[in-house]
């Protein structure tokens, strides 16, 4: 069943049920008020004739004084212990009354009775006849008047429920089109983008605040998200094909010259094996890379720990020396140590790719500062090489870009070093930052926030 007939249906019975308990409530209240007004009335009735009754008894025959209290509607008589000659005399239209058979009782008596399908009340007070003996003085009269009112009331409620009926199936549609209309323009556009396989968004009420314009805008971002992380995951797929396809197709180059004529020219033959070597490994790197990128970060078994900044960028700095014989320079701004709670490797793995990035882009000296400033640890790693357009800095940290293209095919370098930085980076909770200007140079920061004193 579709959720616009579920909620018409739910709405339909839940309000017909409820108007059926008020109705049923009221009907029964208002049955028990008459009937209790009804017996109220003839015992009050009862009580007046009782006293009248015992005044005129003697001075006037009983069937004479009887007759003149009957009810209009109902029967009255004396009825003795053994029910013998117990006379009684009936309104005009309930002589059936005469045939009922009547029953003597001890003490008072008030209640309702049913005869023949009609509902009387009716009331017993014991009295003293002339002669001594205990009878009693029964009067029985009809509730037709009231059994017509509940009727006529019982009528009206079943007819108001029909009506009320109308307004609530009209309400209830409208409010499952309103409630279904955001799900139903989801589903559409859900199933335009599966045949279409383009992206969509729904259109939404900017009037509204409600939870049905929270989860249309919420299904927007989503697709939003999709969206740019399957043009991502398009461009990532392309430029990792196209970076695979070139070291490739260098190795097939080589491995067909070892072919022809690797046997019979052995500088040829070196030059090959050197070149495929060195492809190989630019591959072995490459694959390592994007097997990193691809780990989420509590894949990245982070082991954090005291770390002495001074001491490892020191230690990384002097490393870096000896491995490319490059002019780099550290200086500390605090004289004390200074100490971060993070994990030493990949902190030194984020050092490792900003060295490696200002020893591919600029050939004078590198500069490697650390300091502390408003609660944060900055270190920081500045180049004066070729710089940076201020339109490229944002596209820096995406996977595959690559800045000075040519120059990065020259070094060797995939533009898979920033993206790495940056998850490292986010996995150990570190912020990154870049500044450049075009022909002075760049300076990348490692923002260390919460610093952690006192070890």
């Amino acid at each position: 069943m579709k959720l616009r007939n579920k909620i018409n249906l739910y709405t339909a019975f839940l309000f017909a049920l409820l108007l059926l308990l008020i109705n049923i409530t009221v009907y029964y209240t208002f049955s028990n008020l008459i009937l209790d007004s009804e017996l109220t009335t003839a015992h009050k009735e009862m009580e007046q004739v009782s006293d009248n009754f015992g005044k005129s008894l003697g001075k006037v025959p009983d069937d004479s004084l009887l007759r003149s209290y009957v009810p209009i509607n109902g029967m009255i008589q004396i009825v003795t212990e053994d029910n013998q000659n117990s006379p009684a005399f009936t309104s005009s239209g309930q002589q059936n009354l005469s045939k009922r058979k009547p029953v003597y009782y001890s003490s008072e008596v008030s209640k309702t009775a049913e005869y023949e399908g009609h509902q009387y009340t009716f009331e017993s007070m014991p009295i003293i006849l002339q002669d001594g003996r205990v009878a009693n003085l029964q009067i029985t009269k009809s509730m037709e008047t009231a059994t017509n009112i509940l009727s006529i009331l019982r009528l009206v409620l079943i007819l108001v429920t029909l009506l009320a009926m109308i307004p609530v199936l009209i309400s209830s549609r409208f409010l499952s089109n309103l409630i279904t209309k955001p799900v139903t323009s989801i589903i559409n556009t859900m199933t335009e983008i599966r045949k279409s396989g383009t992206f969509k968004t729904i259109k939404l009420e900017v009037n509204s605040k409600d939870e049905l314009f929270q989860m249309g805008q919420t299904f927007n971002h989503m697709i939003e998200l999709l969206e740019t992380n399957f043009e991502k995951q398009e461009q990532f797929v392309s430029s990792a094909s196209h970076e695979l396809k070139t070291p490739l197709t260098v190795i097939e180059s080589y491995a067909s010259l070892l072919k022809r004529r690797g046997l019979t020219e052995p500088k040829l033959f070196t030059e090959s094996i050197e070149a495929i070597h060195s492809e190989a490994l630019r591959m072995k790197e490459m694959t390592e890379q994007l097997l990193m990128l691809a780990r989420h970060h509590e894949q990245w078994n982070i082991e954090l720990s005291k770390v002495n900044l001074n001491q490892l960028i020191t230690q990384t700095v002097n490393a870096f020396k000896n491995a490319y014989n490059r002019d780099i320079k550290f200086s500390a701004l605090n004289e004390a140590p200074l100490y971060f709670e993070s994990d030493e490797k990949k902190l030194k793995q984020v050092l490792f790719i900003f060295l490696d990035n200002a020893r591919k882009y600029s050939d004078k000296i590198i500069s490697v500062e650390l300091g502390e400033s408003n609660d944060e640890i900055y270190i920081n790693i500045i180049d004066r090489g070729i710089g940076i357009q201020a339109s490229e800095l944002p596209m820096v940290f995406d996977r595959f870009y690559r800045v000075d293209k040519a120059r990065s095919r020259k070094q060797g370098g995939s533009g898979l070093g920033l993206s790495i930085a940056k998850e490292i980076a986010d996995a150990i909770g570190i912020e990154l930052q870049l500044e450049s200007k075009v022909g002075i140079g760049t300076t990348a920061t490692i923002l260390l926030k919460k610093i952690r004193k006192n070890y």
